[in-house]
């Protein structure tokens, strides 16, 4: 079983990599990862078809099921994102734009949010909050 120990980015970014693998992706994916007490729950959500980023009405849905994840089935939970994409390793507008909901839907909920990462072919990347305007 994947047990990883995740209290700094660095742990974070080789948890990501060791998940998602060295392949490339067909696809456009956010994945969830729910970590308490500094370890992933063993179990990933896959936002799937997630080419565009959120309207405000699909962020504020999000806020809302990490509110009620953090009510009702991990008190106190740090969420992480991964966004995977085909193509080259370079950070896109959208991937920005999918970053910046991200943290914002998870500032929203009041769970912290670790550095949201991207995905793409062989390539694992992080997108800090600072990076695209986020303070």
């Amino acid at each position: 079983m994947f047990e990883p120990v995740l209290t700094t980015q660095a742990q974070m970014e080789d948890a990501w990599r060791e998940l998602m693998g060295p392949w490339s992706f067909s696809g456009h994916s956010v994945w969830m990862m729910l970590v308490v007490d500094d370890r992933p729950l063993p179990h990933l959500t896959e936002i799937a078809e997630a080419e565009d980023p959120p309207d405000t009405s699909e962020a504020d849905g999000l806020a809302d099921l990490l509110l009620m994840l953090d009510n009702e089935v991990a008190p106190g939970a740090r969420v992480a994102f991964l966004r995977s994409r085909p193509g080259k390793d370079v950070v896109t507008d959208s991937d920005r734009a999918w970053a910046r909901s991200l943290y914002a839907s998870a500032r929203r909920a009041g769970v912290p949010c670790e550095v949201v990462h991207l995905a793409t072919r062989g390539a694992i990347r992080p997108i800090p909050a600072d990076v695209i305007g986020i303070r």
